[in-house]
């Protein structure tokens, strides 16, 4: 029988972070998320709109 002797996949670091309060991976991941959809969400408003985010609202 042939094993995987990939030392990356056995490690803890490779395992997927599971959601824990305060300051961790899976919190820092989540945020990262959430951060590129908005960009490519105000990406999108700016597009559609024809407008810069500040003159939508109302600051210029």
């Amino acid at each position: 029988m042939i094993q995987d002797s990939n030392p990356a996949v056995s490690t803890p670091e490779a395992a997927e972070p599971t959601p824990a309060f305060g300051w961790n991976r899976y919190a820092e991941r989540i945020n990262g998320r959430f951060a590129m959809v908005g960009f490519v969400a105000l990406l999108l408003l700016e597009l559609v709109t024809g407008q810069t985010f500040f003159s939508w609202l109302g600051l210029r």
